[in-house]
Order: C-alpha cells, then sequence, then structure tokens
C-alpha cells in the first residue's frame, strides 16, 4: 500500500474517531499524521523494518501500529474495527458539503439517518430545519450537496484514477508476451476527472489467456464484471471500472486511437477516412463495400502506428490531449497544431506553501525538493493574514520569512527562491496586504478564500478589482472549483481573462488535482488573448510539487506551447519578467 493510500487512511480514521464523539485531540492526532506523512520523503517500508517511524514528529504510537500494519499486511485492524461501527451510508454522506462529521454523528444519533437516501427524504419532507445548528437554508444546501454528490458519483480525481491504472498496467505491460501497451481513453487525453480505465495491449494469441488472468488475479482487483476472449472488465478497489483489450500486434494502433477517442474526435477522423472510400474502427481501414455506392477508393495504407492513421487521412499528428473536437483536426489539416508544451520544459514553480502557514515542510525542505526535482527555482506564497485558518502570515511574520529566504539564497548554488504570498481577495476586491508589504514580495498570487456566494457581477468585480491593483503578478484557481465537491462560484470568466491580458497579469492552472483551475477551455482562451500562464501545484507539501504534472495536462489540453507558460523561463528570464 504506497504512502498516499495509507494517508487517506489515517485521515479517515480522525474522521471515524470524531463520528464517535472521541476526544477532539485523538482525532486531530490521526488527521495530523496524515498531513506529516504526506511529507515523509523516506521509504515507507524501510522506516517501519528499521523502527524509525515511530521517531517521526507528528506520528504517535497507534498511528505507528496503523501505518506499520499497512506496509506489512495491507489491512489494519483497527481501522477496520472502526468501520464496523457505522454503516456504509455514513462516508457517502460526508461527501456532500457542508456535512462533516459532526452533523454525520449528530443525525445518526439523533435520527438513525445512515444514507444518502434517508438524508434526502428527511431534507424533502422539512424534517432537517428546527433541528439545532441546521435550519431552512442548511436544509436546501444539503438537497443541492445531495445533487452535487449523484453528479460525480461514477468520476474520479485524475491522480486517483491514474494511481490505480499505474499500478495494474506496470504488472500488464511487464509480461513476456506483451508487445506493445498503453493507456487509453481520458486518462490519456488528461482530462480533469476521470470516468473509468482503459487498457489496450497487443500479444500473441498464446499468450492472451495467460495475460486476461494476471490482469483480472491483480491485488487491486475488488470484482471482475466482465471476461471474455479479448476483452476483460473489473472494478479496482478504489471503486473505478478497469478494462483490458488485447488486440492483434497490427490492430493495435487502430484500437488505441479508437479507445483514446474522444467520441466526438474519432467521428470526424471516421469522416476524413470515408472521403478516401473507407470505414475506419478499431481494427483497421477497410475499402466501403462497393456496393453501397460507385465511387473511387484510395487503396488502403499500412498502419504502424497512430502516426501513420493521422497520414492516412491527410492529417499532422494530432496529440491525446487535443482529441475533443475542438478544431484540432482543421488544425491538423493546414500543418498549424502547437508543439505542445511538455513537463519536462519546466523549470520550477511559483505558489506552494511551507509550514509558516499551512504546509507542513520547510523553506529549505521545499527547495530540496525542488532541486531534486532538477528545477532551477521554486516560488513560495503562503497566506496573508486574513487566512486565520491557514495561520495567514503577519506583516512581521512576513518580514522573519523574507529574511530566512534571503539566507537560505546565499547558500545555494544554481537555484533560487523567489519571494511571494497568496493574498486573499477581500469581498470588496481590496488585498489583505498594504501596498508597501505587497512591494516586498518578488510577485504576488491573488486569490479568492471567502465569501463565494456574491452574484456573478459583484464576484467579477471583486475580482478585476484586484488585477488593477499594480502589485498583483498572479491570478490564483480563479473560479475556486473543487472538482467532484464543488462548482466554481459565479463569474464572467471572459471579462477576467480580457481585463488580464490588458493588464499584462498571469493567470494560473491551479495544478491540484481537486482544482486544475483554470479549465482548459478557458486556457486555450487565454492564451489566444496573450495572457501568460503560470502552472502552479499549491503544494502543501514536498510531495505535493510534482502535482505540475496534472497542470502540464491541462496546459497542453489548453493548446499551450512553451512559450506560454511562465514557468518555462530560467530563472534570469523569470526575474526580468516580473520586473515588468
Amino acid at each position: 500500500m504506497d504512502k498516499t493510500q495509507i494517508a487517506d487512511i489515517l485521515d479517515e480514521v480522525g474522521t471515524l474517531l470524531e463520528l464517535k464523539g472521541e476526544n477532539p485531540f485523538k482525532s486531530r492526532a490521526f488527521h495530523n499524521a496524515a498531513r506529516v506523512l504526506a511529507g515523509v520523503t523516506e521509504d515507507l517500508k524501510i522506516l517501519v523494518e528499521n523502527g524509525e517511524i515511530r521517531k517521526i514528529k507528528g506520528i504517535g504510537e497507534s498511528t505507528a501500529k496503523i501505518i506499520s500494519d499497512l506496509v506489512t499486511t495491507g489491512k489494519s485492524p483497527d481501522h477496520e474495527s472502526l468501520r464496523k461501527f457505522f454503516p456504509p451510508g455514513i462516508f457517502d454522506m460526508m461527501k456532500i458539503q457542508g456535512m462533516g462529521p459532526k452533523k454525520v454523528a449528530f443525525l445518526y444519533k439523533k435520527m438513525k439517518i445512515s444514507s444518502i437516501e434517508d438524508l434526502e427524504k428527511a431534507a424533502k419532507a422539512g424534517k432537517l430545519e428546527k433541528l439545532e445548528g441546521f435550519g431552512k437554508k442548511t436544509e436546501e444546501n444539503i438537497l443541492l450537496g445531495i445533487e452535487q454528490v449523484r453528479k460525480h458519483s461514477s468520476k474520479f480525481h485524475i491522480n486517483v484514477a491514474e494511481t490505480a491504472a499505474q499500478s495494474i498496467f506496470d504488472v500488464i505491460k511487464s509480461h513476456k508476451g506483451i508487445i506493445r501497451a498503453e493507456l487509453a481513453g481520458s486518462l490519456r487525453r488528461r482530462k480533469e476527472t476521470i470516468g473509468d480505465i482503459d487498457i489496450v495491449v497487443s500479444a500473441k494469441k498464446k499468450d492472451v489467456k495467460e495475460i486476461m488472468k494476471l490482469f483480472t488475479s491483480h491485488k487491486s482487483v475488488e470484482r471482475i464484471t466482465g471476461e471474455g476472449e479479448t476483452k476483460a472488465s473489473v472494478v479496482l478497489n478504489v471503486g473505478i471500472n478497469c478494462d483490458l483489450r488485447v488486440v492483434d500486434d497490427s490492430e493495435f494502433p487502430f484500437a488505441l486511437n479508437y479507445f483514446t477517442g474522444s467520441k466526438e474526435h474519432n467521428v470526424h477522423i471516421r469522416s476524413l477516412a470515408r472521403e478516401n472510400g473507407w470505414t475506419l474502427n478499431e481494427y483497421g481501414f477497410a475499402v466501403i463495400d462497393s456496393g453501397e455506392k460507385e465511387r473511387k477508393s484510395k487503396k488502403v495504407v499500412i498502419c504502424k502506428t497512430e502516426e501513420d492513421i493521422y497520414k492516412a487521412v491527410g492529417l499532422d499528428y494530432v496529440e491525446p490531449e487535443l482529441r475533443e473536437d475542438l478544431g484540432e483536426v482543421d488544425a491538423a489539416q493546414s500543418g498549424k497544431l502547437p508543439k505542445l508544451v511538455t513537463y519536462n520544459d519546466i523549470r520550477g514553480t511559483f505558489h506552494c506553501h511551507t509550514n509558516y502557514s499551512d504546509g507542513h515542510n520547510t523553506l529549505s525542505e521545499m527547495a530540496a525538493g525542488a532541486q531534486k526535482l532538477g528545477w532551477e527555482y521554486l516560488g513560495i506564497a503562503d497566506h496573508s493574514k486574513v487566512a486565520a485558518y491557514a495561520n495567514g502570515l503577519s506583516e512581521e511574520r512576513v518580514k522573519k520569512q523574507q529574511k530566512e529566504i534571503d539566507a537560505l539564497n546565499d547558500k545555494f548554488k544554481n537555484f533560487k527562491l523567489f519571494k511571494g504570498t497568496e493574498v486573499d481577495i477581500l469581498t470588496n476586491g481590496d488585498l489583505d496586504f498594504n501596498d508597501k508589504t505587497l512591494a516586498s514580495f518578488d510577485y504576488v498570487v491573488a486569490s479568492v478564500h471567502s465569501n463565494f456566494k456574491l452574484n456573478e457581477s459583484d464576484m467579477t468585480k471583486r475580482i478585476m478589482k484586484a488585477l488593477k491593483n499594480k502589485y498583483v503578478t498572479i491570478l490564483g484557481h480563479l473560479t475556486g472549483r473543487l472538482l467532484l465537491e464543488r462548482d466554481g462560484y459565479p463569474l464572467n470568466q471572459t471579462e477576467i481573462i480580457n481585463a488580464a491580458a490588458d493588464l499584462g497579469k498571469i493567470i494560473e492552472i491551479n495544478a491540484h488535482p481537486m482544482r486544475l483551475d483554470l479549465d482548459w477551455r478557458m486556457v486555450k482562451y487565454a492564451i489566444n488573448k496573450g495572457v501568460m500562464i503560470a502552472i502552479n501545484p499549491d503544494s502543501h507539501v514536498v510531495s505535493g510539487l510534482t502535482d505540475v504534472q496534472y497542470g502540464v495536462g491541462i496546459a497542453r489540453k489548453g493548446w499551450c506551447e512553451k512559450k506560454d507558460i511562465l514557468n518555462t523561463k530560467t530563472v534570469k528570464q523569470v526575474e526580468e519578467y516580473l520586473k515588468k
């Protein structure tokens, strides 16, 4: 079991203890341990085997035992016994925005409400509004929250899907009988949320049965939902559906292309094939039956790769991320496809948190993590003072942090820490720091963290006012959305992007898998308007720095080239750009 999964279980134990009404310090210890574990860079297995796990600050006796059990056996008796106290539906109820452990426990004890269905019935019958701590508005919000949960119930964050996919894919592709193997579907297209996992492999007939068995017997498979000669379907232990398709190697490029999608893109490509007198499906090209109508068909070409398929229908190769039928086919016909930015182009990032605010790691630890990734710089942007929930920095603490950054920069060779802040945009559009304090930073990320329920006009005016402050450099997570949990607040994105272009402001793609905000559809609009994009992980731990990869996926879906991304610049180029 990997570190992320173990941290999730520790977090759940803390929540279960809250549900039971245990001492809040006890539940807090587990939530804290989950955050601590996320920041641990050493191999957990070695730490457990050497008895070093207990020596990590923030890991107590109880948490160490659960970690050790999970590392060695993949299960924790303590976690499982806690889960048995509550019906499974309780956990679904906590997915509803605003339904924390205390409210869920209260409803379970008071009214025996133990599922989303029970909760919906009670809310529709008006049984919640008179309860202490609820009210009519809360009842309405619960019903809206239930709609949201159901709307997204079959989707998963990309990091969850990718981790699950990679675990089983690595085993499959290592089989000696595999000729070629790729992950396909929306995961390959780097969509912001993933419905299911598609794996396409090619192999000789004699090896197919063994490969299918390897797939269906993988340790992450919870149940088998279908099994045929060339296709198997399973549900993985995280709840996501996963399909394996085994084809002859001559069919592989066609199967990979077909199952990568999107459906709309595939339809467009098939229409081009028909212009040549061919049909196109997951098995290959074929000449249209002459009995359909008299026509002159071109000779079907042999395609060994996806590139060959696109060439056959007169197109340049279309990268998977662009395959949404939003102009990529026309661009491929006219030789105008962008040369997309890659993860290897990234030289650093700008929106990261440390233990000065609500991050786990120190400045030096975050810097070391960035250097380990081969980056040339890292921008620190801890919260401003109004964010008391996130230990926001006062002006005095800002000075202290900046002095520490200066001291570290004096020691670094070929690496730089940039001084930044994530300053709150207040309800009236003012910023949480005065201009004198803002002027002390290398750059300023301005973000909305409160009062999300303004109407579209007021929210747009609020952000527009903040953008006009001369010290604001980057606009953070524009819509405030939390994928699968909370829609973005209402605002006119087009108007804001236009203003950012006019004012020379940068807009971030917040690369945290729960945000991925700016949306890729608006990224394309932004770069067409000349807006510079920064890909920022919003990292609160060292391991979170690599979330930049998900932001790169969104940038690629938004047609971004290297020139469109601030993070691809050298230290000197960044310094010059920020001075402007």
